[in-house]
């Protein structure tokens, strides 16, 4: 047995012979008081095949770490980098071919399993403590763990408050990244994360795991959905984890669960470079080609044929993502709203807000103070963004559409629309029986979508399940509209999770909203009108707290009572303005409400000043009373307000 310099034992490993001839002899000479090795007898007969050359750094004797890379791996552990971050900034350093480094990622695991144990001082138990104290100090705020059989901390879990009422609103679509480890602790790190209505990252809850196997993924999920109060996502985002797909297969048996493209597409280099070689770009076209068409025939038909361009007949990693293709290939994946977060630009945004995360372990002894401070920057940052966005959207097609949408949707949902909408002028759309259409771009002669149109039972639907997948009407929709003289989006169409005000108190598809859904949106266009307006300064918020509590008090006192649609009359301020519009010509339109009908302004809006000891407002140019403001034709044959039973001024916000 050996002794180590501690005096614990060490194991011995062992030592198999098979009889092979190859040998080195060499001795230790001291000529002159010089130690020196010589080399006094070499056979190299050996009776087994030999390593390739690039195998061989792969024996222990090989794996080295010198003591400067033990340095720069500790500096890199503390700056929160994963293990595969680290080699590649090694690699990039020392100018070696990917892989090519002395030592592999298990000896750099094991490296920082040696620090850990080492230091004892971050006992992941502390972490109950730090949730504790949140928990004394906000009740709203939820953890939960399990300890094992030596009362050491298996499993944690927590979110925030504002992470569950986030939840309610944008929870349909989530990603549940479990790529990182926080290695001070060496737990598994799972986050879960979404997207909400302005296109920002939005956090739900963190997870730390001590295994990688099916029960603590199942404890994970289990833990979620009771801080969630049992409410499972619609679709659910993760990397290409085995084990968390039978765990979600279990616990989120009605969730759709799909494979995040960006962690499939970064092992390809290592699959299929070498393989390939100079054809690897090819490659790789073909396969982004493939993997954003839109019908599955063409899909399972153009990857037979891509199968057969490169001969990766009897590839298994070829093979593996056939097998897999209804977690990652779009054309499987287009039926279930996933609300953008499939794209690369989103799921860059998701690692470097969880990189943030990571970097809060520079701080144990209150990470999760830490993450909550990540949390709510971001959170703040959102605000921000969408204040700035919400001050001018511009308008680009002069379609009435283009301005209903405007005033409903966030700059960011808008702008996803738009696109479509400039996009849908290069379609044709041809009437293929009642209420059915066939579209198709003007330089296909074949093939197109298959749209369903119904607008008096706001039936509608494209085969290109692009509404189905984000929450957005598609181009063939919106040409269908338009040829079609819908001035407006039917209101399920316009998804809460993507409108200004998103909100889980009012539910859409109850019937008082459906009988109501115009004036719950123009509730919902001056509500976001007053915020913009009433932040400018403390006046003006004074102002708004004082007022709005004055309104809230009046309809709490007035009947609880069901009345027709008809017979409610809505009494609208007069000086609420709604966030200007800016058009493609840089001319500033601002929607109003009030009792004299004016739609429109004409030319920049001068800021507000006293003049005189009056506060001048803005200017306006007045249309006729008898113009809606879209087209100036009479307001009595007006398609917007036919058949609503109502005046221009109730549809002076579109």
């Amino acid at each position: 047995m050996k002794l180590s310099e501690d005096g614990k034992m060490q194991r011995n490993r062992k030592s198999s012979r098979c009889g092979c001839r190859a040998y080195m002899r060499i001795v230790k000479c001291a000529d002159f008081n010089v130690p020196e090795w010589r080399v006094t007898a070499f056979s190299n007969i050996h009776n087994h095949e030999l390593l390739k050359a690039n195998e061989v750094c792969l024996l222990p004797a090989y794996c080295t770490i010198t003591p400067d890379d033990k340095a720069r791996i500790c500096m890199f552990a503390k700056a929160g980098m994963s293990v595969r971050q680290m080699l590649r900034l090694m690699e990039l350093e020392k100018g070696v071919k990917l892989g090519c480094l002395p030592f592999t990622e298990i000896d750099v695991r094991n490296l920082l399993q040696s620090f850990r144990n080492v230091n004892r001082d971050n006992d992941p138990i502390d972490l109950i403590a730090m949730c504790k104290k949140l928990k004394d100090e906000n009740p709203n705020f939820q953890y939960d763990f399990k300890l094992d059989g030596h009362n050491r901390l298996e499993h944690i879990a927590w979110t925030y408050a504002s992470s569950v009422q986030l939840y309610v609103s944008f929870g349909d679509a989530v990603i549940f990244d479990t790529t990182h480890r926080l290695d001070a602790y060496d737990m598994l790190l799972g986050v879960w994360a979404g997207v909400e209505n302005h296109g920002m990252t939005t956090f739900f809850g963190c997870v730390l795991l001590r295994d990688e196997n099916i029960q603590s993924f199942s404890w994970g999920l289990k833990t979620f959905l009771g801080f969630m109060k049992g409410k499972a996502p619609q679709t659910l985002l993760t990397d290409q984890n085995m084990w968390l797909k039978e765990a979600i297969a279990i616990e989120m048996p009605e969730t759709k669960h799909a494979f995040s493209i960006c962690h499939i597409i970064s092992k390809f280099s290592d699959w299929f470079s070498v393989l390939l070689g100079s054809r690897y770009d090819d490659w790789k076209s073909d396969f982004y080609r493939l993997y954003g068409l839109e019908l599955l025939e063409e899909f399972e038909e153009e990857w037979r044929e891509m199968i057969d361009k490169y001969g990766l007949h009897g590839n298994k990693h070829i093979i593996r993502l056939y097998a897999l293709r209804t977690f990652w290939a779009l054309p499987f994946l287009r039926p279930y709203l996933f609300a953008g977060l499939t794209s690369l630009c989103q799921s860059e945004t998701t690692t470097t807000f969880i990189q943030r995360i990571l970097s809060a372990q520079s701080l144990l002894d209150r990470f999760v103070e830490q993450v909550a401070e990540v949390v709510e920057f971001n959170d703040r940052g959102s605000k921000q963004k969408q204040r700035r966005k919400s001050q001018k959207v511009c308008l680009k097609t002069g379609s009435p559409i283009e301005s209903h949408a405007a005033t409903v949707l966030t700059p960011y949902a808008f702008g996803k629309l738009q696109e479509e909408l400039l996009l849908a002028p290069q379609y044709a759309s041809f009437v293929v029986d009642e209420g059915c259409f066939e579209v198709k771009h003007h330089t296909q002669m074949d093939g197109g979508c298959e749209v369903i149109c119904v607008l008096c039972e706001e039936q509608i639907s494209c085969s290109c399940h692009h509404f189905e997948f984000s929450g957005i009407l598609c181009r063939h929709v919106l040409l269908v509209l338009s040829s079609n003289n819908c001035f407006h989006i039917p209101d399920p169409y316009l998804p809460s999770r993507w409108r200004l005000n998103s909100s889980s108190s009012i539910n859409p598809l109850s019937n008082a909203t459906r009988q109501h859904s115009e004036k719950i949106q123009l509730l919902e266009s001056l509500t976001s009108a007053l915020i913009a307006e009433s932040i400018e300064t403390k006046e003006r918020l004074d102002v708004a707290c004082e007022q709005t509590a004055m309104v809230l008090s009046r309809i709490k006192d007035l009947p609880r009572t069901t009345q027709s649609a008809n017979d409610i009359v809505y009494n609208c301020p007069s000086d609420l303005i709604l966030p200007e519009v800016e058009d493609a010509d840089g001319i500033v339109q601002s929607f109003t409400m009030g009792t004299s009908h004016e739609p429109l302004t004409s030319g920049k809006l001068k800021d507000r000043r006293p003049r005189d000891g009056i506060d001048i407002t803005r200017k306006r140019r007045h249309y006729s009373d008898s113009c809606c403001g879209h087209f100036e034709h009479d307001s009595s044959d007006c398609p917007m307000m036919e058949g609503d039973n109502l005046n221009g001024d109730a549809l002076g916000y579109i």
